[in-house]
């Protein structure tokens, strides 16, 4: 009789794979954020990366950071976690965990917070000091948002296509 192996993915490892997969689809050229939702018994209900709203072609607006403000991505970009939260079709978000490779902006933690994602799992905090992920904080303490880094298994987790 053989065993089952021991070798597999956790489900952070897993989910925040898909996060970090769907930042790829980023046409960015600067950062590349990806988000992944998942329900309390570990379905994947929706994912998102940074990318222009549906119907707006990439070539037609800016992806640079300087500039006038309508000549820069920043008033066009949609955040990878709302997207993921605007993608998801099927009623609530209540109680979901959110795998996000970037910590989410004060205007995405209202989101998150307002759609009912309780747990959050980020991959990078490089803004920490920044006034807006400073805000997250205080709103997700204030809103009961678990947030926390992942932890990283060291693993190295490759495929081809």
């Amino acid at each position: 009789m053989s065993e089952k192996r021991l070798d597999y993915i956790s489900w952070d490892e897993y989910f925040m794979g898909v996060a970090y997969m769907s930042a790829m689809r980023s046409k960015d050229p600067n950062t590349q954020v990806g988000a992944c939702i998942v329900s309390a018994d570990n379905k994947i209900l929706s994912m998102g990366y940074n990318g222009l709203p549906i119907g707006c072609q990439d070539d037609a607006f800016p992806w640079g950071r300087d500039g006038e403000p309508l000549d820069n991505k920043y008033f066009y970009v949609t955040h990878s976690e709302l997207n993921a939260i605007l993608n998801y079709r099927g009623g609530s978000l209540e109680g979901a965990k959110l795998y996000v490779t970037l910590f989410p902006c004060n205007e995405c933690a209202k989101a998150i917070i307002q759609c009912g994602i309780r747990h959050l799992v980020y991959g990078s905090d490089k803004y920490a000091l920044m006034p807006s992920t400073i805000a997250s904080k205080r709103m997700f303490d204030a809103a009961g948002v678990v947030y926390e880094e992942y932890q990283s298994s060291g693993r190295k987790i490759e495929f081809t296509i």
